[in-house]
C-alpha cells in the first residue's frame, strides 16, 4: 500500500540512515539547501549529510553526539559534555549556526561554526550553567524555572536573528533577542507565562508547547500538543502578551479532546500533534497520532478551520489503526513528529517507521480538496 500523496505527482523517496547503523525513532528534520540534518532520537545523535541522500541507506558527513556511526549511548554512555547529547528533538540551522534541543538533558547546544567534523563540541550552552550539568531546571526535579533553565526543551527556531525554544516541560516558550553567545544566557521574554518562575498554566495559552515555527512573514505558529491544537499569531511579537488569534483543531479556548472527541479523525481535528511547518503561504501539520500531515493551503483566520489536504492516509476520517496498515506500516506514514520543507523539497521524520521521507516536486493539494489524494 503506497503512502497517498497530494493530486501532483510528486517524487517520494525512503531513507532509512547509515548503513551500519539505521534510524530509530527519529523526532527532527531539517532541510537547509542541500543539507539534510536529521535527529537520530532513540540514538542519541545527530546526523549531517551535506547533499540529499539519493539511496536507501548511505553514511552520513558529519556525526554530533557519538564518536562513531555505531555508537548510540546517552551522553555516549558517560558523562554529559559538550560533545554528547541524550535525546536530541527540535534542530535548526542556516549553513552558518547549528542550534539543537537536547531534550533530556534539558539544555539547547549552539554552534557558531556550523558543524564540519563528527564529534564535533558545541559553542555555547542554554539551560545550564555549563556543559557537564543537565538537571532540569539546573537545580533538579519540582525546582522553579528561571529565565536562564530548561525542562524538557522538545523545539526551536531562529530567523538568524532571534531564537525561539520550546521549553516544554515548563509549559512556557522562550524567546532571545539574538541568538546566544555566552552559556547560561537568560531568556529576553517569554510566551505563556506572565513571569519566568511561573509553571502553572491555563487553557488560554500552551500547555504542552512541543514545537515552536516562524514563518518568513512573522507569523509565529506552536504546537501544543497535549491539547491537541495549534496556535497561530499573525505576528510573533503580539505572542508575549496575547493569545493566539487563532486555534487549528479545536473550536474554542475550553475544547481539548483528542480528534474532537470523535470515533475518527476529520478535516479540523488532531490527535498528539507534534510539528507544522509554514510552506508558500500555507501550513503544514504533524498530525502524528492520526499518521497524517495536514495542509492548510492559506493560514487559517478561524478556529477550527478545515484542512485542504493530507499526506499520508486515503481520506480525512482514516487514523493510525485501520484495516490497511494490521499487517503493517511500511506502505503508510506512522506517527510522523516533525516537517521542514526547504523549495521543492519536503523530508518527514515518519518516526514510527524509523526513516525519513523525502518528497520533491509540486505536492501542495488542489485547493478545497477535501477527500483523498491520489497514490504515488
Amino acid at each position: 500500500m503506497p503512502i497517498h500523496l497530494p493530486n501532483t505527482n510528486p517524487q517520494l523517496r525512503i531513507f532509512k540512515g547509515a548503513p551500519d547503523s539505521p534510524f530509530l525513532a527519529p523526532r527532527g528534520v531539517h532541510l537547509l539547501g542541500n543539507k539534510l540534518l536529521v535527529s537520530d532520537t532513540g540514538q542519541n545523535r545527530v546526523f549531517i549529510w551535506n547533499q540529499l541522500p539519493t539511496e536507501e541507506f548511505q553514511s552520513p558527513d558529519v556525526i554530533l553526539g557519538q564518536g562513531e556511526t555505531t555508537a548510540t549511548g546517552r551522553n555516549q554512555g558517560s558523562g554529559v559534555s559538550a560533545s554528547t547529547l541524550q535525546y536530541p528533538s527540535g534542530l535548526w540551522g542556516d549553513g552558518q549556526v547549528l542550534t539543537v534541543a537536547d531534550a533530556w538533558n534539558h539544555r539547547v547546544l549552539i554552534w557558531h561554526e556550523f558543524p564540519t567534523e563528527s564529534g564535533q563540541p558545541a559553542d555555547v550552552v542554554l539551560g545550564q550553567t555549563n556543559f557537564v550539568s543537565n538537571e532540569p531546571n539546573q537545580k533538579g526535579v519540582g525546582s522553579s524555572p528561571s529565565e536562564h533553565t530548561l525542562y524538557w526543551p522538545y523545539g526551536l527556531t531562529s530567523d538568524g536573528e532571534h531564537l525561539w525554544v520550546a521549553d516544554t516541560g515548563n509549559r512556557r516558550v522562550l524567546y532571545y533577542d539574538q541568538i546566544p553567545i555566552k552559556n547560561n544566557a537568560p531568556a529576553d521574554k517569554l510566551i505563556g507565562k506572565d513571569n519566568f518562575q511561573e509553571r502553572d498554566y491555563d487553557h488560554t495559552q500552551p500547555i504542552w508547547p512541543y514545537s515552536v515555527k516562524l514563518s518568513p512573514q512573522g507569523q509565529l505558529a506552536i504546537t501544543d500538543t497535549q491539547y491537541y491544537r495549534v496556535l497561530l499569531w499573525e505576528s510573533w511579537q503580539e505572542a508575549f502578551d496575547q493569545s493566539a488569534s487563532v486555534i487549528i483543531g479545536q473550536p474554542d479556548w475550553e475544547a481539548n479532546g483528542q480528534n474532537q472527541f470523535g470515533l475518527f479523525p476529520q478535516a479540523n481535528t488532531l490527535n498528539w500533534c507534534y510539528d507544522s511547518c509554514f510552506d508558500e503561504g500555507g501550513l503544514w501539520v504533524a498530525d502524528t497520532g492520526n499518521s497524517r500531515l495536514l495542509r492548510f493551503n492559506k493560514l487559517p483566520q478561524q478556529h477550527n478551520q478545515f484542512a485542504d489536504g493530507l499526506i499520508g492516509p486515503k481520506d480525512f476520517a482514516t487514523g493510525s489503526e485501520n484495516a490497511e496498515t494490521i499487517n503493517g506500516t511500511e506502505g503508510a506514514l506512522y506517527w510522523p513528529f516533525s516537517v521542514s520543507v526547504y523549495g521543492k523539497t519536503m523530508a518527514i521524520a515518519d518516526t514510527g517507521n524509523h526513516r525519513i521521507v523525502l518528497i520533491s516536486g509540486d505536492r501542495i493539494p488542489d485547493s478545497g480538496n477535501r477527500n483523498s489524494a491520489s497514490t504515488t
